[in-house]
Formats: structure tokens, sequence, C-alpha cells
């Protein structure tokens, strides 16, 4: 990032800082160029800054893990560490020697390779903070809201809007350096075009149901490869599959969950969308939109700390509620639509929801602006709103 930049203050800035006071090392994950490297500097401006992707600096720490770290005694900023697996083990013992809070900040951009190395390691010694794209909240913060459909074409990528850049060059360099590199150090991936074709076969499917043997059958590949890719796609914070929700209702219930991506300006630019108008003929649309939302709810959640929680629900029969939030002991249905203007037969699932679990509460989000809303215990809320929804 350039120094003349502007820099747009994190929302999980204040979570950060809780973190760092309670343990002794915090870990950052997010996608690439999510703006770890940044927030880390801001939480630490004085303490040495290494990154792994220096290939000089991972051979040294690779060679000598206790003696590299031994250069480190305050603390310092290790960058993409699970690069050097090897490091995590020793430094165990750099934290047990001391008890003080804050000393180191870790970053990677995988979050299974983390989660696995400080299961192993550091459990119990190190906070963990998810940071993804901007939000919309954020952006509103920085006067940098615009358009809804410049937030879902342009995404949440901070480098984008910190230097006014084209949303659809830097994806396409973005895809490139991601499938040409990260997926090598993932998976020993030896077809990158047939793993390409997978991702932009999950753009033309999002907000469905994710059917791996159909998608096995039109690449060309076995299910287990589909379910390793998904993994690939997930760890690196590319894709999320919303998990449906269950319960004893005694129903049918489908198990299968529903594929969206972290970003829309990443998914706008595997289908092709770089406009307003071919955003909004996409065929897509509706779930290119209920994409942009989800996504956005997943940020504040994570913004304030909370992590999980967010669900679908679907039945044998087609009954189904776009998105379910685990709040405060309750389960509230939210109807994602992408209207401007209200029209009762998009409660219907929140009507078949609240007669099921007897519950009273409800969220309508869509394109609008209105609230008012012939529904007992119904929140209806246009997209500038979604910045309130955790």
């Amino acid at each position: 990032m350039e120094s003349n930049a502007k820099i747009i203050a994190r929302a999980v800035l204040d979570e950060a800082k809780l973190l760092i006071s309670q343990f002794r090392a915090l870990c950052i994950v997010g996608p690439r160029q999510s703006g770890k490297t940044t927030l880390s500097k801001l939480l630490f401006p004085s303490k040495p800054y290494l990154s792994f992707e220096n290939p000089a600096i991972q051979a040294e720490a690779s060679a000598d893990p206790a003696g590299f770290l031994a250069q480190f005694s305050d603390g310092a900023i290790l960058d993409e560490v699970q690069r050097v697996p090897d490091i995590f083990r020793c430094l165990q013992g750099v934290l047990d020697k001391s008890n003080a809070r804050g000393q180191y900040i870790l970053t990677g951009s995988n979050n299974f390779l983390l989660q696995e190395q400080i299961s192993q390691s550091l459990a119990g010694r190190v906070g963990y903070l998810q940071l993804l794209p901007l939000s919309l909240s954020e952006l509103q913060d920085a006067g940098l809201a615009e358009e809804l459909d410049q937030h879902i074409l342009k995404g949440g990528y901070p480098e984008i809007w910190n230097q006014k850049l084209i949303a659809p060059k830097w994806m396409s360099a973005y895809v490139q350096t991601y499938v040409q590199r990260d997926v090598r150090l993932l998976r020993n991936i030896t077809n990158l075009a047939d793993f390409n074709r997978f991702l932009f076969l999950c753009a033309d499917r999002v907000g469905q149901l994710v059917n791996r043997e159909d998608m096995a059958r039109s690449i060309g590949v076995d299910t287990k490869t589909i379910q390793a890719w998904f993994s690939v796609l997930e760890s690196s914070y590319v894709v999320q599959l919303l998990q449906p929700w269950f319960n004893n209702l005694n129903k049918r219930i489908i198990k299968s969950p529903k594929l969206y991506f972290y970003d829309t300006g990443l998914l706008c630019f595997l289908l092709g969308l770089q406009n307003k108008d071919s955003l909004r003929s996409h065929p897509h649309y509706g779930s290119i939109f209920e994409n942009w939302v989800i996504s956005e709810i997943t940020k504040n959640r994570l913004n304030q700390g909370v992590s999980g929680g967010l669900y679908f629900f679907r039945d044998s029969a087609g009954n189904e509620v776009d998105l379910l939030l685990e709040k405060n002991g309750k389960t509230i249905p939210v109807e994602i639509k992408s209207a401007r203007r209200f029209d009762s037969g998009m409660l219907s699932g929140i009507r078949y929801w609240k007669k099921l679990t007897r519950d009273d509460e409800g969220l309508l989000i869509y394109e609008g602006t209105g609230r008012d809303i012939p529904e007992s215990g119904v929140e209806l809320l246009g997209w500038h709103d979604v910045s309130g929804v955790v």
C-alpha cells in the first residue's frame, strides 16, 4: 500500500485490542489482501515486522526456528507464519517463559493450516481474530459509501477502495496469483485448469445448494476431489458454505450447505460482471444480492467478536428461510429480497418459521427504504441499514 493512500479504520480494532490484552499472542487470519498486515502494524507500531513470504526470512526461520525467535525476545509481527510450521513449537516455549500479554501477532491467509498448528502447539496462549474485506459500515464511516451496485461490483478489498483501482483489473491479478501460487501450497493440485473451472463453476452456482456429484460430472473429476477443492476455497476465505439449520422439529431437513462468496467483487469478476447494467440483468442477480447481505452480516458479527450462528432453513417440501440468525438465545428468521417495493409474499418463509417455532420475531432485508410493515414482530430494513445487523 502506498504511503499516501488513505487507511480506512477497521471496525474490528477494539476486538483486536481486547484480545491482545487477554492473550500472549494474537492470530489474525483472513483472505489475502484483506488488511491483516496493516492492522498488525497499527496494533504493534514499534515491534519488528517479519514476512515469511520473503524467501530469505523464510529460509532463516526454517533452518533454525529457535535461533530466529531469539532475535525478537520482546515480540514481533510474524506474517504468513503458516509457511514455517516448525516455528510454532519454539514459539510455545517463548510464550511460556513470560506471562506478558500481547507479545506476538501471527497472521496467515490459510485458516486450516493455522488452526491446526495453533491447536497442536499454542492452545490457550493465542487469541483468534478473523479479518474479512471491508464492510459497508467501514466504508460508510470513511465517507466512501456509494450506490448498492458499486458495493456489490467492487467488493470490499481495501486496496481497491484506498487507491481507487479498477476492480476487474485488480481481481484478475488476484485470481491469477491465488490459483498459480496459493493453491499449490494447500493441495497437490496437478491440473490447475480443472481447478480454475471449478472456481468459475462455484460462481455460477452462487446461492444454490452444493451438489458435489453434479459438479464432479461437470468438470470430469471425482467427488472426493470436489470436496478437497471446497476445503481449499473455504480455508483461504474464498467461499462460505452456509450450513443448514436443524433441530427436533420432526421435519425432513435439507442437509446440503448453500454456496456463497466472502466477497461479491470477486464473485462478480468470475461471473464477468463489470457494470450496473450487466449486474442488474444477470439471471443470478437475486442470489448475488443475497450473497452480499449474508457476507455483510458475517463481517458485522466477526468485527464484534461473534463467530458462527448463521444458518439457512429448507425442508423437503420446499419451505425455506434465507438466513437464520442466532442472537441472544433466539433464532431469528431473515428473508433477503432484491426488490425495491415491499410485497407481503416476501414474508412467506418468515410466516412458516413463526408457525413452526411459535416465535414472533423476523427480519426482511430488501433494496427499498420503507420501514412500515403490516406484520407483527417483523422488522423491515433497506440495504443501507444492513450495517446494524449483527
